[in-house]
């Protein structure tokens, strides 16, 4: 049960890894019920990287007559847990040399856009994907059409994904050392900003055709995270949108956040993320 929103994602769906598009009926699905009681697993990585934590989200959580110090001691509990299952997942990381970041946005702000941009643009760097979605697999879909292995993990019910689904994911990813790892995270600009997945940096997704305050009506998910991107610049010319605004805005609820504007689209402002991209692989 999500501690911010009281969301349950129920039975979780996680997809095989393939680097082309899936027939139909082809699709690969584990489901996890990544939110059950005393629900223990190991990975298998190629090495030792067992998750060994009890996995119990208290689904009375929320229940009539729960008190202010029952709610926060619940809430306590399922970020401990997550963290240390992001602990592993960065570990995991680490010892592959493997750079992961994780992209978070509202809806519709061209994450995937942007990932297939990036792919093709990055043709010699390897990149694998885990996407998040509450139904489909329309953006995995898409993520392999560029020739890149992608998991889908649906969510149900649950509003982002933690590091336990992530951790599931990356059974079915096989990784490489010294190439990229992009999460793309559910839709929300809310709950995803509370759960560490293991990665390297957050990175959150501002498209112009949201409003220039975002920043300041979700200030956490802009604390949350190291670097913006401003998307979809190409429409600039056609809207009311103040860039100078919106960048003031996300600097006063997270002064040393990064800024970078681009368009997925056409490609424009492309470069610098591609060197931020570049420049993390080969740190590790």
């Amino acid at each position: 049960m999500c501690t911010t929103c009281g969301c349950g994602p129920g039975e979780v769906a996680i997809e095989g890894a393939v680097a082309a598009p899936h027939g139909p009926g082809q699709h690969d699905h584990v489901h996890a019920h990544a939110h059950d009681h005393h629900h223990g697993h190991e990975h298998h990585h190629g090495h030792e990287h067992g998750h060994h934590h009890a996995h119990d989200h208290d689904h009375h959580a929320h229940a009539p007559g729960t008190s202010a110090s029952r709610m926060v001691q619940i809430e306590q509990d399922i970020l401990a847990k997550n963290d240390a299952f992001a602990a592993e997942n960065r570990r995991y990381f680490a010892e592959l040399g493997v750079f992961a970041l994780n992209l978070v946005s509202s809806p519709g702000s061209g994450k995937t856009t942007l990932l297939c941009r990036t792919i093709e643009a990055l043709r010699d760097l390897p990149v694998s994907v885990i996407e998040g979605d509450q139904q489909t697999t329309h953006d995995a879909e898409r993520i392999r059409a560029t020739g890149a292995p992608a998991v889908q993990v649906n969510t149900g019910k649950g509003c982002h994904l933690d590091a336990h689904m992530v951790g599931h994911a990356l059974e079915r990813l096989p990784l490489a050392a010294g190439q990229l790892l992009m999460i793309e995270n559910v839709g929300n600009l809310v709950c995803p900003a509370g759960f560490d997945l293991g990665e390297a940096h957050k990175v959150v997704i501002l498209s112009v055709t949201e409003g220039e305050d975002k920043p300041l009506k979700y200030p956490h998910m802009f604390r949350a995270a190291d670097l913006m991107i401003l998307n979809k610049i190409d429409l600039l010319p056609y809207l009311q949108f103040d860039v100078a605004a919106a960048v003031a805005n996300a600097r006063r609820v997270n002064p040393g956040i990064r800024v970078l504007q681009l368009s997925a689209t056409t490609g424009e402002g492309l470069e610098p993320w591609l060197a931020f991209l570049r420049q993390g692989a080969r740190a590790g």
